[in-house]
């Protein structure tokens, strides 16, 4: 058995840490593009305008703290539901906001949660219904003071 010098050990050493990082940098450079996401989530599929009922304020003073209600037409029921609903803030550096996941025993597709947005920017959400078609809705949030750093 041969064994390894100083030298060689500080190359595997680098060699690992180089393997461990790669993956990481190829999700960072996923997760700051808006168009990605959604074409990660819909799978290359045009979703259509409607069902989506998005309430965002106009005006957020504060993007730290963004509200936003969401909710989808549908029954519901076992045949035909909202599986997923996606989030998206194009102006984020992080543009993936949040997924929603849902299922027949939720009775109903709708959701109130807290959002930061960095700037003004769109925010767009997806529906991805049980028999695999899309919907979305968008709307534009005017923020004066940038929840992430801005």
């Amino acid at each position: 058995m041969k064994a390894i010098n100083r030298r060689q050990a500080f190359a595997l050493g680098g060699g690992f840490v180089m393997l461990t990082l790669m993956p990481m940098a190829a999700d960072a450079e996923v997760t700051n593009d808006a168009a990605k996401w959604i074409e990660k989530f819909t799978g290359g599929k045009t979703p259509a305008k409607g069902k989506i009922s998005l309430d965002l304020p106009e005006i957020a003073e504060n993007g730290n703290t963004v509200p936003l209600s969401i909710s989808i037409e549908s029954p519901m029921t076992a045949d035909s539901y909202v599986k997923d609903v996606m989030i998206i803030a194009d102006g984020n550096p992080n543009a993936g906001v949040a997924t929603l996941s849902f299922t027949p025993l939720s009775g109903k597709a709708e959701a109130s949660i807290r959002i930061r947005l960095a700037t003004t920017q769109n925010v767009v959400a997806i529906a991805k219904m049980s028999d695999g078609s899309l919907f979305t809705e968008q709307k534009t949030v005017k923020v004066t003071i940038g929840g992430c750093g801005g």
